[in-house]
């Protein structure tokens, strides 16, 4: 028979068989070591500093997420007052320029413009694009009270809506919001 190279040794203090507590042989200062008995009123407090730090851990974490919802919120509450700034700078230099484009676009109309102020209008109007401002308010559009806005109404029993008969002057806006309704001459049917 060979010899089993492990040895277990059982030191379980009651016996699995009879339910009885066992007696302990003396011990060595090796086994005392080895067999080191934490009280149980140590292990409570390990419980309860265990149970605190976890607590200070949680409140950590809830700080944290509380902070970066703020900051998420600030940061996108500062994008939206960057973009309105913008959008506001860009409709202050339109206001101003509106004159201008009235001349220029009485001009096209008239076909006075020719040569290089044909071109130079041909780059404001590109320029114009790049932020989103647009010209709107052409012959024959439907009449539309956001848009445009009627300083003289005509009847015609050919008309079968309101539409625009003459532009007085053309209405810009920058995206979906209008700055100026263009001003027109409309044709309706009678009544």
């Amino acid at each position: 028979m060979t010899e089993s190279p492990f040895e277990f040794t059982d030191k379980r203090r009651i016996d699995p068989e009879t339910g009885e507590p066992r007696e302990t042989p003396a011990e060595t200062p090796a086994d005392a070591d080895a067999d080191v008995q934490v009280p149980d009123d140590a292990s409570s407090l390990q419980d309860d500093a265990l149970a605190a730090a976890q607590k200070v851990a949680d409140e950590r974490l809830e700080d944290l997420l509380r902070e970066r919802a703020s900051f998420t919120n600030y940061r996108n509450r500062a994008l939206r007052d960057q973009e309105a700034a913008r959008t506001k700078g860009i409709e202050d230099v339109l206001s101003s320029l509106l004159p201008v484009l009235d001349d220029i676009d009485r001009a096209r109309q008239a076909g006075e413009l020719e040569g290089p102020f044909a071109a130079i209008a041909d780059k404001l109007d590109g320029t114009l694009a790049k932020f989103e401002i647009a010209r709107f308010g052409e012959v024959g559009d439907e009449f539309d009270p956001n848009f445009h806005d009627a300083l003289m109404h005509e009847e015609s029993a050919e008309a079968q809506t309101t539409t625009v008969k003459f532009v007085v002057e053309p209405g810009y806006k920058i995206g979906e919001r209008v700055v100026r309704a263009a001003r027109v001459a409309v044709v309706g049917p009678q009544h």
